[in-house]
Formats: C-alpha cells, structure tokens, sequence
C-alpha cells in the first residue's frame, strides 16, 4: 500500500514538474516575443526618427537653397538695374565727347553785348593740358588748417562747361559740382544762356598762356589796360549777372605778370567777384596781389585730369580728398571730358570721408 502511495506521488510530481516546465517555457516566449516587439518599436521608432530628421533637414537645405536662389536673383535684378544706370551715364558722356559744332537754338537769346564775341572762332579741347604748359604741375602753397568744420569739405570745379551737353553729363551725377562756364564763342554761343539756367556757377575766364595758341576769343593780355579790363568784366557782370567767382582759363603768362593781376583784382574787386587761382603756372602772383588788397587768396590744390587715364583721374581724386582731411578744405579742377565724369561716378563711395561742397561753401 504503501510502495503504490509512493509511486501514486512520484507520478504526480513528474506531471507537476513538466506542467511548471511547460509554464515557464511559454513566459520565457511570451518575453521573448514582448521584447522582439519592444526591439522592433524602439528601432522602428529611431528609424522613423531619422528620416523624419533627414527629411526636416532636406526641407531646410531645400529652403536656404530657395533663400540663395531668390537672393542671387535679387543681386543679378540689383546689378542690372546697376548696369542700365552706368549705361544711361556712360550715354550721357558720349555726349560729352561729341564736338558740338552746331549753335544751339537758344542762340537767339543771346545779348547784343555778345554780337562781336561770336565773329570769332573757338576751339573745344582734346584734353586738360591745356591749362597748364609746364612739365610738372604747380602745386597749392600752404594754407592754414581750418579745424572749425566737423567734416573735412571739399570742392569740385568742372572748367570749360559751355554746351548743353557738359551740364547733362555733369548733372547725371547728381554731386555738388561747381561748374565754370568759359563765355560765349561762336563754337559755343549759348554758354551763358545755359547758366542762367544754374542757381550757382563760375566763369572761366580766358587769360593769356606762355606758349597756347588756340585762344579763346577776347582772351585777356598782360598788356591790355585796367579800362579794358574792367570793361570785360562788366561785359561778363552782364552776360553772367549771378556771378561771384572766376576761374582763370590758361593763363600762366598772364597770372605771372604782377602789374596784369594787380589791374584784374581790382576790377574784380569793383564788381564784387572773387578769384579762384587754377594756378597753370607756379610763378602766379595772385597771392602776392590779393594780400595787398587784403584779400582771402584761394587756389587750387589738385587738377583732376591732367592726364586722361580714368584710373590716374580716381588717384588725384584719392589725392584731394587726403588734402582736404589734412588742411580741412581742398579745391580741385576737372574738365567735362568722358574719363573726368565716369572717375567721378565711381569716387561716390570715397566722398563719404569729406562734404563735398560747392566753391561757396568752403
């Protein structure tokens, strides 16, 4: 009885101990399966992750590419407009090359007083060395350092303006340039009809040179006398009534001869015009005269285009500006000539270290 209870008990506990095996075989599959799922979620999920990551980034690489895309279109839109702009001025200095050798219809408008200066022929200039016959170009003397202006100031002369076309080209640039008018010619008949038209302007006043010979008409002579002086002078009062400056044209003869001088400034001086020395020559005596009639001396300090290359033009420009914060005003002088205008389009950047000013305002 016994020997079978025991058997009985044997059998049960072999049934109990494979059901616990079988049990415990299922749980280990049924965790193997859970962490199969958990595997798959999880590298699912990264996996997900970073393609929605790669996916996030392509969409803001797709966008800088856009932004670059719209922002090159902007700058080729930019610089086009840019290009039209220098083409509409490079135009208007085609212009300026031209030889105008048709009166212009304004001529009719002209005062008598001209009558006699158009009889005469003139010629338009090549190029600036005209101004000047010596082999190096005479500097400014040594002035006092102005320190009460905040900015540096700096003026631009233009000589020889006396067509329509000069003062367009001259106007495209849209700077405080001081134009200086030669008088009327039968080449240029309506030059002061074309001022006239000018708030402020200078005349260029033809004096007689060393060795030039394509005078302008009714240039004046170291010989002619103070009444011939001043009656030119009141002629030009006439036909340039808003005029308070003048600029010799040529003139290295004439300004070097003291007695010439002396009879200029004081008719000048009767008509309430002021000198502006071009200084053509480095034997001037317009200093030495204007401190006898107590008279504040100005001179040019740089002349622009004495050589017609743009780049050598950029560099006096660069030059005046350097005088200009040193002393703390600078004169320079150009000529309506193609290089002239298109260096002085390109210096705009550069005119932000001083106030470019018209003569008046220095």
């Amino acid at each position: 009885m016994h020997k079978i209870y025991e058997e009985s008990m044997q059998k049960r506990k072999k049934t109990t101990s494979r059901k616990n095996s079988n049990f415990l075989q299922y749980i280990a599959w049924g965790l193997s399966f859970i962490i199969i799922l958990a595997v798959v979620f999880v590298a699912g999920y990264y996996v997900g992750h970073d393609g929605a990551k790669r996916e996030a980034v392509e969409k803001e690489r797709s966008k800088e590419e856009a932004k670059r895309s719209m922002m090159q279109k902007l700058e080729e839109e930019s610089a086009k407009l840019e290009r039209q702009k220098e083409q509409s001025v490079t135009q208007k200095l085609k212009d300026v090359l031209q030889k105008d050798t048709q009166q212009e219809q304004a001529v009719q408008e002209i005062p008598k007083k001209e009558a006699s200066v158009l009889k005469e022929e003139a010629k338009e200039y090549e190029n600036a060395s005209h101004e000047v016959e010596e082999a190096q170009l005479p500097t400014a003397p040594e002035r006092k350092v102005i320190k009460s202006f905040s900015k540096p100031k700096l003026a631009i002369i233009i000589d020889d303006v006396s067509v329509s076309s000069h003062v367009q080209a001259i106007k495209s640039l849209h700077l405080p340039i001081t134009m200086s008018f030669l008088p009327p010619s039968k080449l240029r008949p309506s030059s002061s009809v074309l001022a006239a038209k000018e708030d402020f302007y200078m005349v260029h006043l033809p004096m007689e040179a060393q060795n030039f010979k394509a005078e302008e008409p009714l240039t004046l002579r170291v010989d002619d006398s103070h009444a011939k002086i001043l009656q030119r002078i009141e002629e030009l009062k006439e036909l340039f009534p808003k005029v308070k400056y003048i600029n010799n044209h040529t003139g290295s003869k004439f300004t070097a001869d003291e007695a010439a001088m002396d009879r200029l400034i004081l008719a000048l001086k009767s008509q309430n015009i002021t000198f502006i020395d071009s200084r053509t020559t480095g034997s001037s005596k317009a200093q030495k005269v204007s401190k006898k009639y107590d008279l504040e001396y100005i001179g040019r300090d740089v002349f622009l285009d004495h050589q017609m290359d743009k780049s050598y033009i950029v560099a006096q420009i660069k030059k005046a500006i350097q005088i200009a914060k040193k002393h703390g005003t600078a004169i320079a002088i150009g000529h309506p000539h193609s290089n002239t205008i298109a260096a002085l389009n390109e210096s705009k950047s550069l005119f932000k270290e001083v106030e470019l000013v018209l003569v008046d305002k220095l």
